[in-house]
């Protein structure tokens, strides 16, 4: 197994934009799609937007071991190694629209743990709203008992992410605005 672009990959393009923050909320209650807290304080903050015009963007979905960490990371250095390797950060907006497109993402195993990503769950890297480590970092998406999750999460500068923790990321110069 090799470094990211020598790793397996799932690849997807995605159509972002175009729904306001009301109207994400509605597809999401059509599809019975629950938040946790932290992803409900993601989504009242001013500072996560939404675009009014739709793009699309090509996103890859990897883990922490393909950007090179065997031994876990942290953010900081997931997000830098990830930029080296030609991948950007998400915009915030591609979190609930995911969770609307990927809905057949198989189940994740429970386990209580506040130390590592949940089983089966999938990381949006996105820039970080506030330095502020008790509020929500970002999304994930996660599917348990049947239900499908867009949850936020918090994780200080600490933190150490797993070599299987899985994250989105955008390959560079690939949005397209839709008309």
């Amino acid at each position: 197994m090799g470094i990211y672009p020598d790793c397996p990959i799932i690849l997807r393009t995605l159509e972002v934009g175009g729904l306001t923050k009301s109207q994400l909320i509605q597809k999401m209650q059509q599809n019975a799609i629950l938040m946790n807290e932290y992803g409900e304080r993601l989504f009242a903050d001013e500072k996560f937007t939404t675009s009014d015009a739709k793009y699309n963007l090509r996103i890859v979905e990897i883990t922490v071991i393909d950007l090179g960490f065997p031994d876990g990371a942290t953010t900081a250095q997931l997000f830098k190694k990830a930029r080296d390797l030609g991948l950007e950060l998400c915009p915030l907006e591609l979190g609930p629209h995911l969770r609307l497109e990927y809905l057949d993402q198989p189940e994740g195993h429970l386990q209580n743990t506040l130390q590592q990503a949940p089983s089966g769950s999938i990381t949006i890297a996105s820039d970080i709203l506030t330095e502020d480590h008790n509020f929500p970092k970002g999304f994930y998406l996660r599917r348990t008992n049947g239900i499908l999750w867009l949850r936020g999460y918090i994780a200080d500068d600490l933190h150490v992410w797993q070599p299987n923790n899985h994250f989105i990321f955008v390959k560079n110069n690939t949005s397209i605005n839709l008309k």
